[in-house]
């Protein structure tokens, strides 16, 4: 086939490739833009007899999709390496929590060893050993000589305890952010 039939199959696919493209980008805008290329491509392409151009036309505009993606990707890539670049050498940010941070984190942690100074010792261990250490349900099981469901339950019942500490925390610090009634006027406390 010429290049004019190739043309000429080009414009009764057109609607076709149109849809083609758009089901491939997602965009309408973008799969016009990419027609246009494809017919700028077919325009200065200098090709001998092709057996099926209808197919030739589709692997065509398949393959300017995979080269659209490839750019995206690279430009992309390109874009964050000089993000990252501009803000390391401009950026000097301290990443040491702020002083109010390190204040509630320690308060979380007093409450948390309190609460769990308060169950049993064997409950308390388990808890260490599995959170703090690592330490399987299993291991924890046999060191004790309980079975995993025992230490499934001691386990249930230090997460009470945490989540009771926190829940503390949690209500201290939103009174403390409620407005105080005082004499009929309202005070922020």
């Amino acid at each position: 086939m010429s290049e004019a039939g190739l043309e000429a199959t080009f414009m009764a696919s057109r609607p076709m490739l149109l849809r083609f493209l758009r089901a491939r980008l997602g965009h309408f805008q973008e799969a016009e833009d990419l027609l246009q290329d494809l017919w700028l491509k077919l325009s200065g392409l200098e090709t001998g007899p092709i057996a099926d151009p209808r197919s030739y036309l589709f692997r065509m505009a398949d393959n300017l999709v995979l080269d659209r993606r490839r750019a995206d990707q690279r430009r992309a890539r390109r874009d964050d390496a000089w993000t990252k670049a501009q803000s390391g050498a401009t950026l000097d940010v301290d990443q040491r929590p702020s002083a109010e941070h390190t204040l509630l984190a320690r308060e979380r942690l007093r409450l948390v060893e309190h609460s769990l100074r308060q169950l049993p010792e064997r409950t308390a261990a388990a808890f260490r050993m599995f959170r703090i250490e690592g330490k399987p349900q299993k291991a924890i099981a046999g060191e004790f000589g309980i079975t995993v469901s025992a230490v499934e339950k001691h386990l249930q019942k230090a997460y009470r305890a945490v989540l009771a500490a926190q829940a503390s925390l949690n209500a201290d610090s939103e009174e403390a952010r409620r407005p105080h009634k005082t004499e009929g006027t309202d005070v922020a406390g």
